[in-house]
């Protein structure tokens, strides 16, 4: 079995949570380089190459200089699965200290996890482009603590995802279920839902029209800072 040497980072830095069920909170962002999908309103495309090598000691030093006293860890990306062996022992370093969440797109296999990491999973909807591509046995690795979210581009967008959450009895399989409405990927200037892909107030009529048991999720890090600043 190779060694854990280094893993490929795109930047680490500490902010303020800005989606999920922990949104509001600080949190150390340790994000990964390299993504083998290609959403069409992805926000995060400068991660897709580049990046530095840091060790996994270097990665748990810095995350312990930005937040010693523990806290929440985000590991994403990109994609952070990508680099399973080398994340996984990441996660199994920082668990005993911080609540670690992992970002992922649902593509990847997720029964490595650790048990203890809170698992946010993007179920990927059809304007997305990656439509296909979640995995569906992943459903199987979930646990009450771990999340599932659907980022919504359209009223199409939203019907798949209405219908996969009542398919699937997703209530059932993870803690939270979160709609996100997509942000246009070239957002800039004004803080605002006018760079929404659907309408937020849209979004919820929709849910509770359908008595959808969900939570509706905005970005706020694009609403508190301006919407294309990165390392936020």
């Amino acid at each position: 079995m190779r060694p854990f040497k280094t893993v490929q980072i795109i930047e680490v830095y500490k902010s303020l949570q800005g989606e999920s069920s922990y949104t509001g909170l600080p949190c150390v962002f340790v994000r990964l380089a390299g993504c083998n999908l290609r959403c069409t309103w992805c926000d995060s495309e400068y991660t897709f190459k580049g990046g530095l090598r840091m060790s996994l000691e270097e990665i748990e030093s810095e995350v312990h200089r930005l937040s010693p006293e523990g806290g929440l860890v985000e590991i994403t990306g990109g994609e952070p699965l990508l680099q399973e062996r080398e994340a996984v022992a990441l996660m199994d370093r920082l668990l005993p200290r911080y609540t670690v969440l992992l970002e992922t797109s649902g593509e990847r296999p997720l029964e490595r996890v650790p048990a203890g990491v809170v698992k946010i999973v993007d179920v990927k909807c059809p304007d997305s482009g990656e439509g296909d591509t979640f995995r569906i046995e992943n459903l199987n690795a979930l646990g009450r603590q771990d999340e599932l979210k659907f980022v919504i581009a359209s009223r199409q967008d939203y019907e798949f995802a209405r219908d996969f959450i009542r398919q699937h009895v997703l209530n059932t399989r993870a803690g939270t279920v979160i709609l996100s409405p997509a942000f246009r990927k070239d957002a800039a200037g004004g803080r605002d839902v006018s760079h929404c892909m659907v309408d937020p107030q849209h979004l919820a009529e929709w849910m509770l029209a359908d008595g959808l048991n969900a939570r509706l999720g905005l970005q706020i890090h694009k609403f508190i800072w301006e919407p294309s600043l990165k390392g936020v």
